[in-house]
Order: structure tokens, then sequence, then C-alpha cells
């Protein structure tokens, strides 16, 4: 018996969509501004998917972090070879994130536009059998913040052995003196800002562990997210175009200060990655017992006085250093 003309307009179709979901994968993951944008043009039209904006708000910090390595301080502490190292580390970790993520979120997007679940066309983009059976548990469910913390365990993983536990990374980056100083000061930080100058987020501590980065992103969820504060996060992100600068937060500072970090795509290149399908994490690796439940959490404490105080206290050592190098 010959399938009827309706099997092979849907089969048709089904190509029509891994094709278009590949070429907004590429279109979106060019560099990380292009990813800041696009996570954030995909929760105002997807709000049930809590992840993206989330995602948006981490790669504005990325950015920042890749902007300080171009500033008026850190290419004065650090020499161009570690700087090139530190940035291709945060840009790898970014793009394989966004590779293996962005295809989930449109995949459910498209679901949406069609009305039924299309999760068995997550394996064209090598996600793990842990995403497709919580994509469809989401599909039937709508447990929103079941799928938020999902995706937060899932993309820790993936840039697990590819990027944390490569040697080229591991040894050169994450047991380099600098990256351990930064994380025993808590220079190391996330931050979510709002128009009214305040500062909130979390310090970045062992992030070589998968754990400790899950558990601080289930955190850091629950300040962006958090009643209060979560209109005023999002006020910020659509009024306040991502360039990699502090500035884009500083200049709503109480202390008005000029820019000391460049926009990020006037110093930094475009890389172009090589296609390597990372493997199904989930196969070799199950999350932790209570992955799915929220973090134990403090009410979100405004950090703007010590993050500045960092800020300073990095400049000091920076005019310290300075100072003795002319002697």
């Amino acid at each position: 018996m010959k399938p009827d003309s309706s099997f092979y307009r849907i089969q048709s179709n089904e190509h029509f969509i891994i094709n278009q979901i590949k070429q907004e994968e590429y279109k979106g993951n060019k560099d990380n501004i292009s990813r800041t944008k696009t996570y954030q043009r995909y929760f105002l039209k997807n709000p049930e998917i809590a992840w993206a904006f989330l995602a948006s708000m981490v790669s504005r910090n990325t950015g920042w972090n890749m902007g300080d390595l171009y500033g008026e301080v850190i290419p004065d502490l650090l020499d161009e070879e570690t700087r090139k190292r530190l940035f291709l580390t945060l840009e790898k970790a970014n793009w394989i994130i966004f590779k293996d993520a962005f295809p989930q979120l449109l995949i459910y997007q498209y679901s949406k536009m069609i009305g039924r679940p299309l999760f068995h066309l997550l394996e064209h983009f090598y996600v793990s059998s842990f995403m497709q059976y919580e994509w469809q548990l989401f599909w039937e469910m709508g447990d929103r913040k079941r799928l938020l913390y999902a995706l937060i365990v899932n993309e820790q993983y993936v840039i697990q052995q590819p990027v944390i536990l490569h040697p080229s990374y591991k040894y050169k980056i994450f047991h380099s003196a600098f990256f351990i100083l930064h994380e025993l000061l808590h220079f190391n930080c996330v931050i979510f800002p709002t128009t009214n100058g305040e500062l909130y987020g979390e310090s970045v501590v062992q992030f070589k562990k998968v754990w400790k980065r899950i558990d601080l992103g289930k955190r850091l969820s629950s300040i962006l997210f958090d009643d209060d504060l979560y209109p005023r996060f999002l006020h910020f992100a659509i009024n306040t175009e991502p360039t990699g600068s502090r500035y884009d937060y500083e200049r709503y500072g109480y202390e008005k200060r000029k820019r000391k970090n460049p926009f990020i795509r006037t110093v930094l290149p475009i890389i172009e990655h090589h296609n390597r399908q990372v493997g199904d994490w989930s196969l070799n690796h199950q999350p932790k017992p209570g992955w799915e439940k929220a973090p134990c959490t403090i009410s979100p404490v405004a950090l703007t006085n010590w993050f500045y105080q960092k800020d300073e206290q990095l400049e000091l050592y920076h005019l310290a250093k300075q100072l003795l190098s002319k002697r």
C-alpha cells in the first residue's frame, strides 16, 4: 500500500523545517552580539521559554567579559596570547551552547505553528536523549520551570567535555593563575542590570564543576524571574542594545562613567568554528537527583556597591602594577 500524498507533503515540510533551522542557527551564531539578540527576540515571541531570556542575559555578560579583555585595564595585566585564549574559550563555549540549544527552541516554535510536536526532528541536530524526553514532556504537561532547569542542566553538560575538560582549555585557562585568582577574589560575576543603575547577580565559583555551574544557572534564573525584578531586567534588555562594552549598564549608574571598554565588534573577529558534533552526554551521565527542584536561595540583594568596589580593586591593582613597572 502506497502512502497517500499527505505523507509526502509532511515529509517535504519536515525537510524544509530542518533546512530553515540550520540557516537560522548559522545566522544567529555568528558572534556574541548575534547570539544575545537572537535569544532575546526568541523569548519575546515565546515568553513561556524562560531559558531563552536567561541565555540572552548571560550572553550579555559574556560580551562584557570579552570587552574587558580589550579595555583599559586587562591588557596591562595579561599578555596578548593569554587574552586571545580567554576570548576563544568564551567564544567556543557559547558557540557550542547556541548550536545545541537554538535548534531545540526553533523546533518547539515550529511545533506551535503546526499544532503538533516535531521533537523527533531533534535527533537531526544531535540533541541529547535527555532533552528529547524533556521537550516531549513539556509539550504534554507544560511545566515551564522544569523545562528551564532541564535546559540549564543540558547546556552545562554539553560544554563539559569539549571545553571545560578539553586539554587546551583545561590547563591553559581553567588552571591558570589568573583564572584561579579571579575565582578566589570573586571578580567573576554574572550581573543583571536595571535602567535605574542597580545590579543584581551572583559570583561565579568553582566554574570547572558541572554541578556548580548548574546550581549557578538555577540561582540566576530565580533572580532574573523574581516577581519584582523581572520587569526591570526586561526593560533594560529591551531598551539597551548589546555592544559588549560595560558602558551598556554603566551609563545608567549613579556615578556617570566614561566608556573604558570597546564595542566588541570593533576589536574582535568573527571566528569560524570546526563543526564537530558533540556526543550525547546523557548516555554516560545522569543528572543529580533533584535537578528539577528549585535552588535554595535567599531574596535577591543588589550587588551594585559590591560590584563597583571589586572593579575599583582591580583598577588599583592595575595602577600599582604600572607604578612598579616604572621603577
